[in-house]
């Protein structure tokens, strides 16, 4: 594997530009962009050999995605009383679309995608209490949409309508160490992509480098919904609670940025 120093790594990434179009050679079209730029370079599942590795990263996208990439997985405080299958699944979830089918006839599903910026159709959001340094996750049954009515009604019998209580949340030190250490810095590489002869081919156009991860920044972005909060349990597994991003936004989450290409 080469070994990189920041000034070598950034002459690398113009080389690869002046290529202009290379073709995604050996990896399908998931992941193809980071998985072709690391085949350029020479490096291992983006692991960048760095003074300080431990510090970088290297993100690599589609110029035109609108995919979301997951910044980590963490369950809700407080942690002992399993608050996604205990609380939201057991009296706020509703039946699974396969239960009958995949499932047995009384699968339950919890699954909600929520943010900071607007309420889901459920009433489910995520609130910022930043004088107990809280990211919370809130309930409002007065903006539940009118095609859920029949569920409303039996979150009303099992549980009644007022805010969730205990309420799931996440403290900002454990966030801001959990999201801080996976994103201290990081190189981020966008291309633009097209077919030449059926082929998928990358051109690896724009690279910034990004430094000093800013929690104020993230919890900004968690507020304007660019961050994005991840239910997903059923009765029979939690498949885990995950903060996801916008991945044209992560460069929002940093103090510096600074434009290579």
């Amino acid at each position: 594997m080469k070994q990189y120093t920041k000034k070598s790594l950034i002459k690398e990434f113009k080389k690869i530009k002046e290529m202009g179009w290379i073709e995604n050679k050996r990896h399908g079209n998931q992941g193809g962009v980071g998985n072709t730029l690391e085949d350029l370079l020479g490096i291992d599942e983006n692991n960048l050999p760095l003074p300080n590795a431990a510090e970088w990263e290297l993100k690599a996208r589609r110029l035109d995605s609108t995919s979301l990439v997951t910044l980590f997985h963490v369950e809700p405080s407080p942690r002992a009383m399993k608050l996604v299958p205990s609380l939201l699944l057991l009296k706020y979830g509703w039946k699974h679309q396969e239960a009958g089918i995949k499932y047995s006839a009384k699968e339950m599903s919890f699954r909600q995608t929520i943010h900071g910026l607007t309420p889901s159709d459920r009433g489910f959001m995520v609130k910022i209490d930043r004088i107990n340094k809280k990211v919370l996750i809130s309930f409002d049954n007065k903006v539940v949409s009118e095609r859920h009515k029949e569920w409303l009604k039996s979150v009303k019998d099992r549980i009644g309508l007022s805010e969730l209580n205990p309420q799931p949340y996440w403290g900002f030190d454990d966030l801001s160490s959990k999201v801080g250490t996976k994103l201290l810095n990081c190189f981020f590489v966008e291309a633009e992509t097209k077919r030449i002869d059926g082929k998928e081919h990358y051109f690896y156009n724009h690279v910034t480098m990004l430094t000093k991860f800013s929690f104020d920044n993230f919890l900004k972005q968690l507020e304007l919904g660019n961050v994005l909060v991840d239910f997903d349990a059923r009765t029979g597994h939690n498949h885990g609670t995950k903060f996801r991003m916008k991945d044209k936004f992560l460069p929002a989450l940093y103090k510096t940025t600074t434009k290579i290409l």
